[in-house]
């Protein structure tokens, strides 16, 4: 048998700067893999922009602060202002993923990015292959005030229209939009399906979660498990390809972002 071995090294952690630097750079890239138009992103009663530190952060951390079911079905946790930062600038340095802010146009409050509207949220892509030309949508994460309104329908739809419309259209020409939720998180997957999306399957044991605070399975490990320490979750996988788009897809989310 020849000579071989396993030269492989554990990938370094990402090394990430600390205080004023933390919030990204100056003018703020948001460097994904895609061009976003984002006079395509916008209703009349809802907008994605950007999510900018500066701007966006304090506002989301002071809402989680408040209510900590926020992030329950969400398998990471911000504990502090600074662990938000920090996923957002590793969110930021992967171009495959695109992280927006939720911006309602009907309601006033801070949310100086747009004067008079407020800071509804965070909706972003996941998981995006140029190549294949698929994406995840998430996270999507509406706060507790902007619940139960049109904001949710408005941002998902709009998302969704950038995503699968053909470029001559104003969109990315995407041939598949994928959504993944816990499946006790009975009001996404309703969401998801309201807006067209298939449900697919089941996905068994799929996330490592911090710590025994998040919602796993509620199966028990195996004695000997390697990280018993973190509990895992499963995830029910949606989809919305371009063949539900061109036969009617988009007239269904047309209408429930026009909804009153």
């Amino acid at each position: 048998m020849a000579a071989v071995f396993n030269g492989y090294t554990p990938p370094t952690p990402a090394c990430l700067p600390s205080g004023e630097a933390l919030y990204g750079p100056d003018p703020y890239d948001y460097n994904f893999c895609f061009p976003v138009d984002f006079t395509q992103l916008e209703t009349d009663r809802v907008a994605l922009a950007p999510l900018v530190p500066r701007i966006h952060a304090q506002l989301y951390f002071e809402e989680v602060s408040k209510n900590t079911e926020i992030e329950k079905w969400l398998h990471i946790r911000h504990d502090t202002l600074e662990q938000f930062l920090q996923s957002l600038e590793v969110w930021r340095r992967d171009p495959n993923q695109l992280v927006l802010a939720i911006i309602d146009k009907g309601r006033s409050g801070p949310a100086p990015s747009v004067p008079g509207c407020s800071f509804a949220g965070i909706i972003g892509l996941i998981n995006t292959s140029a190549g294949n030309l698929s994406t995840e949508m998430g996270p999507v994460i509406v706060l507790p005030h902007a619940q139960r309104t049109y904001v949710t329908l408005n941002a998902v739809g709009l998302l969704l229209r950038y995503c699968l419309e053909v470029p001559s259209k104003g969109g990315l020409g995407l041939r598949r939009v994928q959504w993944s939720s816990h499946p006790a998180n009975v009001r996404s997957v309703q969401v998801a399906v309201r807006m067209g999306f298939k449900r697919e399957g089941m996905l068994r044991w799929t996330l490592a979660l911090p710590d025994e605070k998040k919602v796993g399975n509620g199966r028990a490990l195996r004695e000997g498990d390697p990280r018993s320490s973190r509990p895992r979750r499963d995830t029910e996988v949606l989809g919305f390809c371009f063949e539900e788009w061109e036969a009617g897809g988009h007239e269904l989310v047309q209408a429930r972002m026009e909804r009153r």
